[in-house]
Protein backbone atom coordinates (compact mmCIF):
# COMPACT_ATOMS: atom_id res chain seq x y z
CA UNK A 1 0.00 0.00 0.00
CA UNK A 2 1.43 3.38 -1.01
CA UNK A 3 2.04 6.02 1.64
CA UNK A 4 -0.60 8.20 -0.01
CA UNK A 5 -3.26 5.66 0.98
CA UNK A 6 -2.10 5.60 4.60
CA UNK A 7 -3.98 7.38 7.37
CA UNK A 8 -2.38 10.09 9.48
CA UNK A 9 -3.14 11.26 13.01
CA UNK A 10 -5.82 13.78 12.00
CA UNK A 11 -7.86 11.29 9.95
CA UNK A 12 -7.54 8.54 12.55
CA UNK A 13 -8.71 10.95 15.25
CA UNK A 14 -11.68 12.04 13.15
CA UNK A 15 -12.66 8.39 12.69
CA UNK A 16 -12.63 7.86 16.46
CA UNK A 17 -14.65 10.99 17.23
CA UNK A 18 -17.05 10.49 14.31
CA UNK A 19 -17.90 6.92 15.29
CA UNK A 20 -18.25 7.66 19.01
CA UNK A 21 -20.39 10.77 18.69
CA UNK A 22 -23.44 9.25 17.00
CA UNK A 23 -26.94 8.51 18.24
CA UNK A 24 -25.91 8.71 21.88
CA UNK A 25 -25.54 12.47 21.84
CA UNK A 26 -29.17 12.82 20.76
CA UNK A 27 -30.88 10.37 23.13
CA UNK A 28 -28.60 9.77 26.14
CA UNK A 29 -29.52 12.98 28.03
CA UNK A 30 -33.02 11.53 28.49
CA UNK A 31 -31.87 7.99 29.30
CA UNK A 32 -29.42 9.22 31.93
CA UNK A 33 -31.85 11.63 33.61
CA UNK A 34 -34.27 8.75 33.99
CA UNK A 35 -31.88 6.81 36.25
CA UNK A 36 -29.68 9.49 37.81
CA UNK A 37 -29.74 12.99 39.28
CA UNK A 38 -27.56 15.69 37.66
CA UNK A 39 -24.73 14.85 40.06
CA UNK A 40 -25.09 11.16 39.23
CA UNK A 41 -25.04 11.86 35.49
CA UNK A 42 -21.83 13.92 35.66
CA UNK A 43 -20.14 11.41 37.98
CA UNK A 44 -21.14 8.55 35.66
CA UNK A 45 -19.55 10.37 32.70
CA UNK A 46 -16.32 10.95 34.62
CA UNK A 47 -16.02 7.35 35.87
CA UNK A 48 -16.91 5.95 32.46
CA UNK A 49 -14.38 8.27 30.86
CA UNK A 50 -11.66 6.94 33.18
CA UNK A 51 -12.71 3.34 32.50
CA UNK A 52 -12.71 3.84 28.75
CA UNK A 53 -9.39 5.69 29.02
CA UNK A 54 -7.58 2.64 30.41
CA UNK A 55 -9.35 0.51 27.78
CA UNK A 56 -8.20 2.94 25.07
CA UNK A 57 -4.64 2.72 26.41
CA UNK A 58 -4.90 -1.06 26.04
CA UNK A 59 -5.99 -0.73 22.40
CA UNK A 60 -3.22 1.73 21.64
CA UNK A 61 -0.57 -0.38 23.33
CA UNK A 62 -1.61 -3.59 21.55
CA UNK A 63 -1.62 -1.80 18.19
CA UNK A 64 2.06 -1.00 18.77
CA UNK A 65 3.13 -4.32 20.29
CA UNK A 66 1.09 -6.55 17.96
CA UNK A 67 0.87 -4.57 14.68
CA UNK A 68 0.12 -7.72 12.68
CA UNK A 69 -3.20 -8.16 14.52
CA UNK A 70 -5.59 -5.72 12.85
CA UNK A 71 -9.36 -5.55 12.40
CA UNK A 72 -10.66 -4.71 15.87
CA UNK A 73 -10.40 -5.77 19.52
CA UNK A 74 -12.11 -9.12 18.93
CA UNK A 75 -9.08 -10.35 16.99
CA UNK A 76 -7.08 -10.70 20.21
CA UNK A 77 -9.37 -13.47 21.48
CA UNK A 78 -7.66 -16.24 19.56
CA UNK A 79 -4.29 -15.08 20.88
CA UNK A 80 -5.27 -15.94 24.45
CA UNK A 81 -4.75 -19.63 23.71
CA UNK A 82 -2.28 -21.81 21.85
CA UNK A 83 -2.17 -20.94 18.15
CA UNK A 84 -4.10 -23.42 16.02
CA UNK A 85 -5.89 -25.00 18.99
CA UNK A 86 -9.64 -25.49 19.23
CA UNK A 87 -9.80 -23.00 22.09
CA UNK A 88 -8.05 -20.40 19.96
CA UNK A 89 -10.52 -20.86 17.10
CA UNK A 90 -13.55 -20.97 19.41
CA UNK A 91 -12.60 -17.82 21.31
CA UNK A 92 -11.83 -15.96 18.06
CA UNK A 93 -15.16 -16.94 16.55
CA UNK A 94 -17.29 -16.21 19.64
CA UNK A 95 -15.62 -12.85 20.23
CA UNK A 96 -16.19 -11.86 16.59
CA UNK A 97 -19.78 -13.05 16.88
CA UNK A 98 -20.37 -10.92 19.98
CA UNK A 99 -18.73 -7.88 18.40
CA UNK A 100 -20.86 -8.33 15.29
CA UNK A 101 -24.10 -8.67 17.31
CA UNK A 102 -23.18 -5.54 19.25
CA UNK A 103 -22.68 -3.57 16.05
CA UNK A 104 -25.89 -4.60 14.34
CA UNK A 105 -27.90 -3.91 17.51
CA UNK A 106 -26.22 -0.53 17.78
CA UNK A 107 -27.24 0.26 14.21
CA UNK A 108 -30.86 -0.05 15.28
CA UNK A 109 -30.33 2.46 18.10
CA UNK A 110 -29.07 4.98 15.53
CA UNK A 111 -31.93 4.22 13.14
CA UNK A 112 -34.64 4.54 15.82
CA UNK A 113 -33.10 7.85 16.93
CA UNK A 114 -33.40 9.04 13.33
CA UNK A 115 -37.13 8.26 13.44
CA UNK A 116 -37.45 10.14 16.73
CA UNK A 117 -35.97 13.32 15.28
CA UNK A 118 -37.96 12.96 12.07
CA UNK A 119 -41.10 13.30 14.21
CA UNK A 120 -40.20 17.01 14.57
CA UNK A 121 -41.34 17.40 10.96
CA UNK A 122 -43.91 14.58 10.94
CA UNK A 123 -45.74 14.39 14.31
CA UNK A 124 -47.69 11.38 13.10
CA UNK A 125 -44.65 9.28 14.07
CA UNK A 126 -45.64 9.78 17.72
CA UNK A 127 -49.40 9.38 17.23
CA UNK A 128 -51.11 7.26 19.91
CA UNK A 129 -54.16 6.56 17.72
CA UNK A 130 -54.93 2.84 17.55
CA UNK A 131 -54.54 1.26 14.11
CA UNK A 132 -55.79 -2.18 15.11
CA UNK A 133 -55.88 -4.55 18.07
CA UNK A 134 -55.35 -8.33 18.06
CA UNK A 135 -55.73 -9.94 21.47
CA UNK A 136 -53.32 -8.25 23.88
CA UNK A 137 -51.38 -6.61 21.02
CA UNK A 138 -52.21 -3.06 19.99
CA UNK A 139 -50.61 -1.42 16.98
CA UNK A 140 -50.64 2.36 17.14
CA UNK A 141 -50.33 4.66 14.13
CA UNK A 142 -47.08 6.19 15.39
CA UNK A 143 -45.45 2.80 15.89
CA UNK A 144 -46.47 1.62 12.42
CA UNK A 145 -45.02 4.71 10.71
CA UNK A 146 -41.87 4.54 12.84
CA UNK A 147 -41.35 0.93 11.79
CA UNK A 148 -41.75 1.90 8.13
CA UNK A 149 -39.27 4.80 8.41
CA UNK A 150 -36.67 2.65 10.19
CA UNK A 151 -37.02 -0.09 7.60
CA UNK A 152 -36.62 2.33 4.68
CA UNK A 153 -33.51 3.90 6.23
CA UNK A 154 -31.91 0.51 6.87
CA UNK A 155 -32.39 -0.83 3.36
CA UNK A 156 -31.79 2.51 1.66
CA UNK A 157 -28.39 2.62 3.37
CA UNK A 158 -27.86 -0.99 2.36
CA UNK A 159 -28.17 -0.22 -1.36
CA UNK A 160 -25.99 2.90 -1.09
CA UNK A 161 -23.17 0.84 0.44
CA UNK A 162 -23.53 -1.95 -2.12
CA UNK A 163 -22.62 0.57 -4.84
CA UNK A 164 -19.16 1.02 -3.31
CA UNK A 165 -17.18 2.84 -0.65
CA UNK A 166 -16.60 6.08 -2.59
CA UNK A 167 -20.18 7.38 -2.64
CA UNK A 168 -20.90 6.12 0.86
CA UNK A 169 -17.73 7.79 2.12
CA UNK A 170 -18.67 11.16 0.60
CA UNK A 171 -22.10 11.08 2.19
CA UNK A 172 -20.57 10.15 5.54
CA UNK A 173 -18.09 13.05 5.34
CA UNK A 174 -20.83 15.61 4.61
CA UNK A 175 -22.92 14.27 7.48
CA UNK A 176 -19.97 14.56 9.87
CA UNK A 177 -19.43 18.20 8.91
CA UNK A 178 -23.12 18.93 9.57
CA UNK A 179 -22.81 17.19 12.94
CA UNK A 180 -19.99 19.48 14.06
CA UNK A 181 -21.91 22.60 12.99
CA UNK A 182 -24.99 21.43 14.86
CA UNK A 183 -23.15 20.78 18.11
CA UNK A 184 -21.41 24.15 18.01
CA UNK A 185 -24.75 25.85 17.39
CA UNK A 186 -26.36 24.02 20.29
CA UNK A 187 -23.52 24.67 22.76
CA UNK A 188 -23.32 28.41 22.02
CA UNK A 189 -27.07 28.91 22.43
CA UNK A 190 -27.36 26.68 25.50
CA UNK A 191 -24.56 28.52 27.33
CA UNK A 192 -26.58 31.74 27.22
CA UNK A 193 -29.90 30.09 28.13
CA UNK A 194 -28.70 27.76 30.91
CA UNK A 195 -30.96 27.82 33.99
CA UNK A 196 -29.26 26.56 37.16
CA UNK A 197 -32.64 25.97 38.80
CA UNK A 198 -33.32 23.11 36.37
CA UNK A 199 -30.47 21.02 37.80
CA UNK A 200 -31.60 21.51 41.39
CA UNK A 201 -31.65 19.54 43.58
CA UNK A 202 -28.24 18.62 42.18
CA UNK A 203 -27.92 15.34 44.07
CA UNK A 204 -31.10 13.57 45.12
CA UNK A 205 -32.29 10.01 45.43
CA UNK A 206 -34.06 8.43 42.45
CA UNK A 207 -36.99 6.04 42.68
CA UNK A 208 -36.60 2.91 40.56
CA UNK A 209 -39.34 0.85 38.87
CA UNK A 210 -39.78 -1.24 42.03
CA UNK A 211 -40.34 1.87 44.15
CA UNK A 212 -36.96 1.68 45.88
CA UNK A 213 -34.85 4.75 46.64
CA UNK A 214 -31.52 4.77 44.77
CA UNK A 215 -28.62 6.81 46.17
CA UNK A 216 -25.85 8.57 44.25
CA UNK A 217 -23.55 5.56 43.93
CA UNK A 218 -26.47 3.36 42.91
CA UNK A 219 -27.38 5.89 40.23
CA UNK A 220 -23.85 5.81 38.85
CA UNK A 221 -24.02 2.01 38.79
CA UNK A 222 -27.32 2.10 36.89
CA UNK A 223 -25.96 4.63 34.41
CA UNK A 224 -22.74 2.68 33.72
CA UNK A 225 -23.99 0.75 30.69
CA UNK A 226 -25.75 3.77 29.21
CA UNK A 227 -22.71 6.05 29.45
CA UNK A 228 -20.45 3.36 28.00
CA UNK A 229 -22.70 3.27 24.92
CA UNK A 230 -21.49 6.77 24.12
CA UNK A 231 -17.89 5.56 23.81
CA UNK A 232 -18.47 2.54 21.61
CA UNK A 233 -16.28 3.20 18.61
CA UNK A 234 -13.26 4.26 20.66
CA UNK A 235 -11.50 1.29 19.03
CA UNK A 236 -12.06 2.68 15.51
CA UNK A 237 -8.41 3.68 15.07
CA UNK A 238 -7.43 0.13 16.07
CA UNK A 239 -9.70 -1.30 13.36
CA UNK A 240 -7.80 0.83 10.81
CA UNK A 241 -4.36 0.21 12.35
CA UNK A 242 -3.22 -1.61 9.22
CA UNK A 243 -3.67 1.64 7.25
CA UNK A 244 -1.93 3.96 9.73
CA UNK A 245 1.20 5.83 8.62
CA UNK A 246 2.68 5.33 12.09
CA UNK A 247 1.57 2.73 14.63
CA UNK A 248 2.05 5.26 17.43
CA UNK A 249 -0.63 7.42 15.76
CA UNK A 250 -3.20 4.72 16.53
CA UNK A 251 -2.62 5.18 20.25
CA UNK A 252 -2.48 8.97 20.01
CA UNK A 253 -5.67 9.17 17.93
CA UNK A 254 -7.52 6.86 20.30
CA UNK A 255 -6.66 8.94 23.38
CA UNK A 256 -7.19 12.31 21.69
CA UNK A 257 -10.49 11.21 20.18
CA UNK A 258 -11.66 9.91 23.55
CA UNK A 259 -11.00 13.23 25.31
CA UNK A 260 -12.73 15.20 22.54
CA UNK A 261 -15.80 12.97 22.69
CA UNK A 262 -15.88 13.08 26.51
CA UNK A 263 -15.84 16.89 26.43
CA UNK A 264 -18.73 16.93 23.93
CA UNK A 265 -20.83 14.46 25.91
CA UNK A 266 -20.34 16.05 29.33
CA UNK A 267 -20.90 19.52 27.90
CA UNK A 268 -24.10 18.76 26.03
CA UNK A 269 -25.55 16.48 28.74
CA UNK A 270 -25.03 19.18 31.37
CA UNK A 271 -26.41 21.97 29.16
CA UNK A 272 -29.55 19.98 28.28
CA UNK A 273 -30.23 19.47 31.98
CA UNK A 274 -30.03 23.25 32.38
CA UNK A 275 -32.54 23.93 29.62
CA UNK A 276 -35.23 21.38 30.54
CA UNK A 277 -36.76 20.41 33.86
CA UNK A 278 -36.02 16.87 35.02
CA UNK A 279 -39.63 15.84 34.35
CA UNK A 280 -39.60 17.22 30.81
CA UNK A 281 -36.23 15.64 30.05
CA UNK A 282 -37.24 12.16 31.23
CA UNK A 283 -40.40 12.18 29.09
CA UNK A 284 -38.70 13.56 25.95
CA UNK A 285 -38.38 11.49 22.76
CA UNK A 286 -35.94 14.05 21.27
CA UNK A 287 -34.26 15.89 24.16
CA UNK A 288 -31.89 18.14 22.20
CA UNK A 289 -34.74 19.42 20.03
CA UNK A 290 -37.02 20.02 23.00
CA UNK A 291 -34.19 21.83 24.80
CA UNK A 292 -33.40 24.19 21.91
CA UNK A 293 -37.11 24.93 21.37
CA UNK A 294 -37.25 26.33 24.91
CA UNK A 295 -34.89 29.07 23.72
CA UNK A 296 -35.59 29.55 20.01
CA UNK A 297 -39.05 28.07 19.61
CA UNK A 298 -40.18 25.64 16.87
CA UNK A 299 -37.92 27.14 14.17
CA UNK A 300 -34.76 26.46 16.19
CA UNK A 301 -35.98 22.94 16.88
CA UNK A 302 -36.54 22.25 13.21
CA UNK A 303 -33.08 23.54 12.24
CA UNK A 304 -31.36 21.37 14.83
CA UNK A 305 -33.58 18.42 13.94
CA UNK A 306 -32.56 18.76 10.30
CA UNK A 307 -28.89 18.80 11.24
CA UNK A 308 -29.49 15.83 13.52
CA UNK A 309 -31.13 13.85 10.73
CA UNK A 310 -28.18 14.47 8.42
CA UNK A 311 -25.77 13.46 11.18
CA UNK A 312 -27.68 10.29 12.01
CA UNK A 313 -27.92 9.36 8.35
CA UNK A 314 -24.13 9.59 8.12
CA UNK A 315 -23.73 7.55 11.31
CA UNK A 316 -26.02 4.88 9.90
CA UNK A 317 -23.85 4.57 6.79
CA UNK A 318 -20.66 4.35 8.84
CA UNK A 319 -21.86 1.79 11.34
CA UNK A 320 -23.66 -0.44 8.81
CA UNK A 321 -20.41 -0.54 6.82
CA UNK A 322 -18.46 -1.43 9.98
CA UNK A 323 -20.99 -4.08 11.00
CA UNK A 324 -20.70 -5.88 7.68
CA UNK A 325 -16.91 -5.57 7.71
CA UNK A 326 -16.45 -7.38 11.05
CA UNK A 327 -17.57 -10.90 10.02
CA UNK A 328 -16.10 -10.33 6.55
CA UNK A 329 -12.61 -9.70 7.93
CA UNK A 330 -13.00 -12.48 10.50
CA UNK A 331 -13.93 -14.94 7.73
CA UNK A 332 -10.85 -13.92 5.74
CA UNK A 333 -8.76 -14.76 8.80
CA UNK A 334 -10.39 -18.19 9.15
CA UNK A 335 -12.37 -17.56 12.34
CA UNK A 336 -15.84 -17.03 10.84
CA UNK A 337 -18.20 -18.67 8.37
CA UNK A 338 -16.86 -18.88 4.81
CA UNK A 339 -19.91 -17.34 3.03
CA UNK A 340 -19.12 -14.02 4.73
CA UNK A 341 -16.08 -13.66 2.44
CA UNK A 342 -18.31 -13.20 -0.62
CA UNK A 343 -17.89 -9.83 -2.38
CA UNK A 344 -19.81 -8.05 -5.13
CA UNK A 345 -18.21 -6.38 -8.18
CA UNK A 346 -17.55 -3.23 -6.13
CA UNK A 347 -15.55 -5.21 -3.57
CA UNK A 348 -18.25 -4.92 -0.90
CA UNK A 349 -19.00 -7.86 1.48
CA UNK A 350 -22.43 -8.55 -0.03
CA UNK A 351 -23.39 -11.68 1.95
CA UNK A 352 -22.28 -10.13 5.23
CA UNK A 353 -24.17 -6.91 4.48
CA UNK A 354 -27.42 -8.69 3.57
CA UNK A 355 -27.41 -10.96 6.61
CA UNK A 356 -26.38 -8.15 8.97
CA UNK A 357 -29.28 -5.99 7.84
CA UNK A 358 -31.78 -8.87 7.93
CA UNK A 359 -30.88 -9.40 11.57
CA UNK A 360 -31.07 -5.65 12.14
CA UNK A 361 -34.59 -5.74 10.73
CA UNK A 362 -35.57 -8.15 13.50
CA UNK A 363 -34.45 -5.61 16.11
CA UNK A 364 -36.48 -2.92 14.35
CA UNK A 365 -39.63 -4.92 15.13
CA UNK A 366 -39.20 -3.64 18.71
CA UNK A 367 -40.51 -0.27 17.49
CA UNK A 368 -43.89 -1.84 16.64
CA UNK A 369 -44.89 -2.29 20.28
CA UNK A 370 -42.59 0.16 22.11
CA UNK A 371 -41.93 3.86 21.98
CA UNK A 372 -38.79 5.14 20.27
CA UNK A 373 -37.12 5.80 23.62
CA UNK A 374 -37.92 2.31 24.92
CA UNK A 375 -36.58 0.71 21.74
CA UNK A 376 -33.42 2.83 22.02
CA UNK A 377 -32.83 1.84 25.66
CA UNK A 378 -33.35 -1.85 24.86
CA UNK A 379 -30.89 -2.08 21.97
CA UNK A 380 -28.34 0.10 23.80
CA UNK A 381 -28.16 -2.48 26.58
CA UNK A 382 -27.90 -5.39 24.17
CA UNK A 383 -25.24 -3.70 22.04
CA UNK A 384 -23.14 -2.46 24.95
CA UNK A 385 -23.05 -5.81 26.74
CA UNK A 386 -22.05 -7.49 23.48
CA UNK A 387 -19.22 -5.00 22.98
CA UNK A 388 -17.86 -5.61 26.46
CA UNK A 389 -16.83 -9.14 25.54
CA UNK A 390 -14.11 -8.12 23.03
CA UNK A 391 -13.17 -5.15 25.25
CA UNK A 392 -12.57 -7.51 28.17
CA UNK A 393 -10.68 -9.94 25.96
CA UNK A 394 -8.32 -7.22 24.70
CA UNK A 395 -7.64 -6.18 28.29
CA UNK A 396 -6.94 -9.77 29.34
CA UNK A 397 -4.62 -10.20 26.36
CA UNK A 398 -2.57 -7.22 27.51
CA UNK A 399 -2.36 -8.76 30.98
CA UNK A 400 -1.17 -11.99 29.36
CA UNK A 401 1.57 -10.17 27.42
CA UNK A 402 2.82 -8.42 30.56
CA UNK A 403 2.76 -11.70 32.47
CA UNK A 404 4.75 -13.63 29.84
CA UNK A 405 6.98 -10.67 28.96
CA UNK A 406 6.35 -11.13 25.23
CA UNK A 407 7.23 -7.99 23.19
CA UNK A 408 8.85 -6.35 26.24
CA UNK A 409 12.58 -5.57 26.06
CA UNK A 410 14.32 -5.14 29.42
CA UNK A 411 10.83 -5.07 31.01
CA UNK A 412 10.40 -1.41 29.99
CA UNK A 413 6.83 -0.30 30.71
CA UNK A 414 5.80 -3.83 31.66
CA UNK A 415 4.53 -3.09 35.19
CA UNK A 416 2.57 -0.01 34.10
CA UNK A 417 0.95 -1.91 31.23
CA UNK A 418 0.00 -4.70 33.62
CA UNK A 419 -1.72 -2.21 35.94
CA UNK A 420 -3.56 -0.63 32.99
CA UNK A 421 -4.63 -4.06 31.69
CA UNK A 422 -5.92 -5.11 35.12
CA UNK A 423 -7.84 -1.83 35.58
CA UNK A 424 -9.39 -2.13 32.10
CA UNK A 425 -10.42 -5.72 32.88
CA UNK A 426 -11.99 -4.67 36.19
CA UNK A 427 -13.88 -1.86 34.46
CA UNK A 428 -15.30 -4.19 31.81
CA UNK A 429 -16.36 -6.72 34.45
CA UNK A 430 -17.98 -3.97 36.54
CA UNK A 431 -20.09 -2.72 33.63
CA UNK A 432 -21.06 -6.29 32.69
CA UNK A 433 -22.27 -6.89 36.26
CA UNK A 434 -24.11 -3.54 36.33
CA UNK A 435 -25.72 -4.25 32.98
CA UNK A 436 -26.97 -7.69 33.99
CA UNK A 437 -29.13 -6.28 36.81
CA UNK A 438 -32.09 -6.32 34.40
CA UNK A 439 -32.52 -10.09 34.16
CA UNK A 440 -34.85 -9.97 31.13
CA UNK A 441 -32.46 -7.93 29.01
CA UNK A 442 -29.51 -9.94 30.29
CA UNK A 443 -31.07 -13.27 29.31
CA UNK A 444 -31.97 -11.98 25.86
CA UNK A 445 -28.42 -10.75 25.39
CA UNK A 446 -26.98 -14.08 26.54
CA UNK A 447 -29.22 -15.95 24.10
CA UNK A 448 -28.02 -13.73 21.24
CA UNK A 449 -24.36 -14.22 22.15
CA UNK A 450 -24.69 -17.94 22.88
CA UNK A 451 -26.53 -18.53 19.59
CA UNK A 452 -23.18 -18.25 17.86
CA UNK A 453 -22.15 -21.63 19.24
CA UNK A 454 -24.65 -23.27 16.86
CA UNK A 455 -22.50 -22.18 13.91
CA UNK A 456 -19.10 -22.97 15.39
CA UNK A 457 -18.95 -26.57 14.04
CA UNK A 458 -19.15 -25.18 10.47
CA UNK A 459 -16.28 -22.79 11.19
CA UNK A 460 -14.24 -25.64 12.63
CA UNK A 461 -14.89 -27.86 9.59
CA UNK A 462 -13.92 -25.03 7.22
CA UNK A 463 -10.72 -24.44 9.13
CA UNK A 464 -9.86 -28.15 9.08
CA UNK A 465 -10.30 -28.31 5.31
CA UNK A 466 -8.13 -25.21 4.86
CA UNK A 467 -5.31 -26.72 6.92
CA UNK A 468 -5.26 -29.98 4.96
Amino acid sequence: MSNGNKLGLAILTSLVVGNMVGSGIFMLPRSLSEVASPAGVILAWVLTGLGVLVTALVFGNLAIRKPELTGGPQIYAKQLFKEGSNLSLLSGFMSSWGYWIGNLAGNVAIITTFAGYLSTFFPILTSEAVLFTAGSFTLRVGNAFTFAVCTLLLWGTHFIILRGLENAGKLNFLATAAKVVGFLLFIIIALFAFEASNILPFAEAKIDAAGNSVGLLGQVNNAAVTTLWAFLGVESAVVFAGRAKKKIDVKRATILGLFLALAIYIGISTLVMGLLSQEALVSSQKPLIDAIEVVLGPIGGKVLAGIGLISLFGSTIGWVMLSAEIPYQAAKQGIFLNPFKKENKHGMPVFSLVLTNLLGQLFIFSTVSNSISQAFDFVVYIATLAYLVPYLIASLFQVKLTFTGETYVHNKGRKLDMVIGVLASIYSIWVIIAGTADIKTFLFGVILLASGILFYPKVRRSQSLTNK
